[in-house]
Parts: structure tokens; C-alpha cells; sequence
């Protein structure tokens, strides 16, 4: 027996104020009666980065849940999908139970969005970090093309996807990569490199500090567009290590012809909140 039905969806730029800029989510806003198979046969047809499926929260705190799946598997966490989820749920009617702020339970737990005037920003969620094992690091390196005094520094990042994230020496060194996907497949570690050009941090948009891409060929995604969780965990390890001011936007996609820019800022209290704009491109239904 088919037991499909015709859902609302909606497929969003995020990241980006101009459409098919940012980085692309595919959003099903009831995902109420879907099983695991039928959320990730879903995910994978789109072939986008992620697909996310909203639900009725299971903790009173929250507002509404979220199912986060990549064309090979679910996520505990994503940033973009977190901020994109968050914009349809808004403009699907949805009233938050706090004004001024959205909470998004996920499987990684309780995530807060603030909706400021501009943009929605989230606030990061915790992240563990350690030194990566020099084996692990030099096989990475092997695999991105990279020459050992090509990196500054380096730390596997972990708040809920894990990266490993490596800040290489000049902006031409990020932009110049051609990884070997297969090996980083087979690797199984998914890859952020950056440079950072603190001197540039205030001037605003058009001057980023912070030059990003991502690789996650185990999770089925060459290279990401734009990367909300990898940010907030650079943000979290950069501006803790001194690194990095603590207000600042990076960019991120210009290898994949988007522009991408992520707004970040750690607030009085240290909490680290990860911004951006976000912009409907689709509308319609989808039979699932």
C-alpha cells in the first residue's frame, strides 16, 4: 500500500540575502508519520547538503523539533539547517513561546536562535576539541594537497558533526585546494580549512576575516557551500585561543561560485552566536 502524501516544502538559500548564493536546504515542514527510510530516501533524492523534516517538540522548553539528514545519513547538529529550519517554522506561523527567541530541539539538544533585526543568529552549542594525532593530521594533509608549513594550527572540533579543522597561511592556500575526496572518504574525517585575517574583522561584510571551506566526503557532500556547525566551532576555538576578535564575519563558498558570509559574535557571557541571512527560493509540495 502507498501511503504517501502530499506535504508542504520549501527549498531556502541560506547564508546568503541573495537567492542561489548561500548554501541550498530542503525543508519539509510536517514531518509528522514519516519513518527513518522515508526521511532519508527523501534527503537523498534532493542530493542537497542537508534535508530537515520538522516535528512536535518532546521537551516543554522547545518550540518545535527538527531531523536533520544528509543524502548518506542523520545529523545530531547542523548550523544551516538550524538557522533554515527556524525561517520556515516562522513563516509557517509558528509562534515561539519566548519573544525574541526560537528554541529548536535536536539530537544534540536544546539550541537557541535569536531573532534580531536583521537576521536569525543561533547560539553554538558546546564544543569539545583535542590535538589530532600526528598520523591522522599527516594523512589529511596527503589527501588536501597540503605541504606540512602550510599549517598554523590544527584541532579536531566536535559539537555534534566532528571536523577537523586546520588554519593554513595565506588566503591563496585555501582557495587553491583540490582534494582527493575519495582518500578523505576513506579517511573518514570531515575537513575545515581557514585562514584568518584578523585585521579585517570589524570593516564589515565585504572585507571578511575569516576565509572558509569545508570538505565532508564521508557524509557524502564533496565540498559544503556553506557550514554553520563548522563555523561555530571555529568561532568557539578561535576566539578561546585568542586567535580571533570576537565579533567578525567570515566567508565561505567563493570555490563553488556562491558567497557565502556567517556572522559571528561571543556576547558578554561568552556565548558564541552564528548569523545569517536567509532566503526562500522555493515553494510547493512534495509527495512523501
Amino acid at each position: 500500500m502507498n501511503l504517501m502524501k502530499s506535504r508542504p516544502f520549501e527549498q531556502i538559500d541560506v547564508f546568503s540575502a541573495t537567492p542561489y548564493r548561500g548554501n541550498p536546504l530542503a525543508v519539509v515542514p510536517d514531518g509528522s508519520g514519516l519513518d527513518d527510510a522515508a526521511m532519508q530516501r527523501f534527503a537523498a533524492w534532493t542530493n542537497l547538503s542537508e534535508t530537515t523534516f520538522l516535528l512536535p517538540p518532546t521537551r516543554a522548553e522547545a518550540d518545535y523539533r527538527v531531523r536533520i539528514f544528509t543524502p548518506a545519513g542523520e545529523l545530531p547538529f547542523a548550523g544551516h539547517p538550524t538557522l533554515g529550519s527556524c525561517h520556515v517554522w516562522l513563516s509557517s506561523g509558528g509562534q515561539p513561546r519566548r519573544a525574541g527567541e526560537v528554541v529548536q530541539e535536536s539530537a544534540v539538544g536544546l539550541v537557541r536562535i535569536r531573532r534580531g533585526a536583521q537576521r536569525l543568529a543561533f547560539a553554538a552549542p558546546p564544543l569539545r576539541r583535542s590535538d589530532p594525532a600526528p598520523a591522522q593530521l599527516a594523512q589529511v594533509a596527503r589527501a588536501l594537497g597540503l605541504k606540512p608549513q602550510e599549517i598554523r594550527a590544527a584541532q579536531l572540533l566536535d559539537n555534534g558533526p566532528l571536523w577537523l579543522a586546520l588554519l593554513v597561511d595565506d588566503p591563496q592556500t585555501v582557495l587553491a585546494l583540490t582534494p582527493d575526496h575519495s582518500r578523505l572518504r576513506e579517511l573518514g574525517l570531515k575537513v575545515g580549512v581557514v585562514h584568518l585575517d584578523a585585521a579585517k574583522a570589524g570593516a564589515g561584510p565585504d572585507a571578511p576575516a575569516l576565509l572558509v571551506r569545508a570538505f565532508a566526503a564521508p557524509v557524502g557532500v564533496a565540498e559544503d557551500p556553506v557550514t554553520g556547525s563548522l563555523n561555530a566551532a571555529l568561532a568557539q576555538w578561535l576566539i578561546g585561543a585568542g586567535m580571533a576578535p570576537s565579533r567578525y564575519v567570515a566567508s565561505q563558498g567563493e570555490c563553488l561560485g556562491r558567497a557565502g558570509r556567517i556572522f559571528i559574535e561571543q556576547d558578554a557571557e561568552g556565548t558564541t552566536w552564528v548569523g545569517g541571512d536567509v532566503v526562500t527560493c522555493i515553494t510547493g509540495r512534495a509527495l512523501l
